[in-house]
């Protein structure tokens, strides 16, 4: 049963959304300006232990300094689904200095002036501190949302099809990865060119906060961290002064069933997931509690069908953009409550004609406004301005 779920699209979207690198050795290449990539292993981080920045509510970073020292190290954890402890690392050496002894992780100088990212979400957060004009190749640039110069920007395909010859010509000094369950297919070739390049995990974090906190280790990578800095911090608060005026409004708790299925599996996050916290945060709850692992689970079609009609709202449900797309394309859930109260929201109200979603894009910089469009949907007597990201279904 393939009830209107875009896979491709969806996999375009995690793929917009995925350096381990060649070691140093001596100074002269430091001086010269060489690019240094690392190999799969961990860098050693010995002297560089003193925190710079460290995250509040994202756990996939840290920036580290040492004294006496310029030069910073990002070190990012768990890359990827099941990914080691220190998965990636990238030291940003300033005035000539030299990473530390044994280190294995990707070298750059001073800042990266020119970035090439396999995840739309990657541009986002470069946008964030105003410094996307440095992006000069991406993954999908028609799906592009982030109002940037697309003539400027290489299209580098994704990840399991890479133009490595577009990659090359785009001249990056410092390629942003991501993983899924294991290292970018991308890696071993791209430390076989030789281009300095670390992993963004932006997208395996759970807290709302934790993902837009990612524009912190970008900004530091473009030599910007105090406006990184200042761009993150007001956003805690305006995010929980929305979540503070649910919980005193005391308000009933409806339910919410998420997604779409394809073929025969309806796939549905974890109850501890970026949706799922959204989705409570929101004064609602989220209907599906069988999930406590850290990534989504197929359910069958009798589960979903009965999650479904006990919800009493449905959002995120793919590519319909009507309610009567979606019940031509799942008839069997015409029934379930949510449809016929006319209770369903998707997503894709910023989406563009290419078929791009700013939902994975400039959402991720702002789960304030997220979660207002979903206060909006619960509980619409609390919110008075319009939708940024969803939609009714009509």
């Amino acid at each position: 049963m393939d009830c209107g779920f875009d896979l491709s699209a969806n996999l375009h979207y995690l793929c917009i959304m995925h350096k381990t690198l060649l070691i140093l050795t001596g100074t002269l290449c430091i001086l010269a300006g060489c690019r240094g990539n690392r190999s799969g292993e961990s860098g050693q981080t010995d002297g560089f232990d003193q925190p710079i920045y460290s995250p509040r509510y994202a756990s996939g970073f840290e920036i580290l300094g040492a004294p006496g020292r310029a030069s910073s190290l990002i070190v990012v954890r768990n890359s990827w689904q099941g990914a080691d402890s220190i998965s990636s690392s990238l030291f940003i050496s300033r005035d000539g200095e030299l990473p530390p002894d044994g280190f294995q992780g990707a070298v750059i100088h001073d800042e990266a002036r020119r970035i090439a990212v396999m995840s739309s979400s990657h541009i986002a957060l470069l946008h964030a501190i105003g410094e996307s004009d440095r992006v000069v190749g991406a993954s999908g640039v028609k799906y592009l949302s982030t109002p940037v110069d697309r003539k400027s920007i290489v299209d580098i395909g994704y990840e399991g099809n890479i133009n490595y010859e577009a990659l090359i010509g785009a001249d990056p000094d410092l390629v942003l990865l991501y993983g899924i369950y294991g290292a970018s297919p991308a890696e071993p070739k791209i430390r076989e060119l030789g281009i300095p390049y670390i992993y963004i995990g932006d997208y395996l974090e759970e807290s709302p906060l934790g993902k837009a906190e990612w524009i912190v280790p970008l900004a530091e990578i473009a030599g910007r961290r105090q406006k990184g800095i200042d761009t993150f911090s007001p956003i805690p608060e305006r995010y929980n002064t929305l979540r503070d005026s649910v919980t005193r409004a005391s308000l009933p708790v409806p339910s919410v069933m998420l997604n779409t299925p394809y073929a025969d599996s309806w796939f549905m996050p974890p109850t501890n997931s970026y949706m799922a916290r959204l989705i409570t945060d929101a004064g609602a709850e989220y209907i599906y509690k069988d999930n406590d692992t850290g990534s989504s689970l197929p359910i069958d079609m009798e589960t979903a069908y009965i999650l479904t009609s006990r919800a009493d709202f449905w959002i995120n449900i793919g590519s319909p953009e009507t309610l009567s797309q979606l019940r031509a394309a799942c008839p069997k859930f015409a029934d379930t409550r949510p449809v016929t109260s006319g209770q369903v929201y998707n997503n894709t109200l910023r989406s563009n004609s290419a078929g791009g979603n700013d939902f994975y894009e400039s959402a991720i910089v702002n789960p304030d406004l997220i979660l207002r469009d979903l206060i909006k949907i619960f509980h619409p007597d609390l919110i008075n301005d319009g939708f940024v990201y969803y939609k009714r279904l009509l």
